[in-house]
């Protein structure tokens, strides 16, 4: 595979990678300028010319990688002895990290809030589930960056969510979303989960899981009410501005955590600039 397919490949998964291009290049060189690989976690696509040149470049790469670098970085070689290398010539490389992680959100339901919530979502760079077994509730047009998911099992679709994911639940049905609260509360692996609802129907949501054996830690991390209390409103598009807010905030608070079951971690959405000191 070719390194702008392999890039274009990863990207569109999420998958974090390292673009590694030769500058500048003097004397003789294994490869000319403008030569790229492409580094992941466990593969590299195409070459920068192989030998102990290529295996540092892929040992530094994967070190941003582990490190979560976003930083670019320039390094020079000389290819003489040090290197195991006999070209004689210096050789200077961009490294640029690429496909920073995104957070991956399901969001259960497609009734009017979820029909509101979602354009909102899917307007951060994030990748967004929107889940339902109705096809008819959908709206015609899905925003992009959300991917439509018709299933009569939802409750199968929170084990196809990575570990920290962020799961939004707000169902036509009371008992549906039960289920998906006792198997979402199951995994215990989420960034953040909310349950659209009152505090009426947490009593009885958590009455109900006691009797399943949930504990009363796992139980507390379950959002509900969801959204920031600051944002009062009954419309559909300011309770869904409001759970958007809440997932912002908490993203915000926990980017760069390791991911543990019990945890919270996910990665951050917005940049430096826009977040607050």
């Amino acid at each position: 595979m070719s390194w702008i397919s392999a890039l274009a490949e990863l990207l569109e998964k999420g998958e974090p990678c390292v673009l590694v291009t030769i500058i500048e290049e003097r004397g003789s060189t294994p490869r000319n300028a403008g030569s790229k690989m492409v580094v992941t976690a466990e593969r590299i696509f195409e070459t920068i010319g192989g030998g102990h040149l290529e295996y540092k470049a892929m040992e530094m790469a994967r070190e941003m990688l582990a490190s979560r670098s976003q930083d670019t970085r320039l390094e020079r070689f000389s290819l003489g002895a040090s290197l195991g290398q006999c070209c004689g010539g210096a050789t200077v490389l961009l490294f640029e990290p690429m496909g920073q992680p995104q957070a991956q959100i399901a969001v259960f339901g497609a009734g009017h809030v979820g029909r509101a919530l979602v354009p909102l979502l899917a307007s951060l760079p994030c990748k967004v589930r929107w889940i339902d077994s109705r096809e008819n509730e959908f709206p015609e047009q899905i925003p992009a960056g959300a991917e439509k998911i018709v299933n009569d099992e939802v409750v199968d679709e929170v084990e196809n969510m990575p570990p920290g994911s962020y799961y939004i639940v707000m169902t036509h049905n009371h008992q549906l979303d039960l289920e998906l609260t006792a198997a979402i509360l199951k995994r215990g692996d989420f960034a953040y989960y909310g349950l659209i609802g009152s505090k009426t129907k947490r009593v009885k949501f958590e009455h109900r899981l006691r009797e399943r054996g949930f504990a009363e830690d796992s139980m507390a991390r379950m959002r509900c009410p969801m959204g920031l209390p600051e944002v009062k409103g009954k419309l559909p598009v300011e309770i869904a501005v409001s759970i958007a807010g809440e997932v912002i905030a908490t993203y915000n608070a926990t980017f760069g955590q390791e991911v543990k079951k019990g945890e919270s971690s996910v990665a951050k959405l917005m940049p430096n600039s826009r977040r607050a000191q």
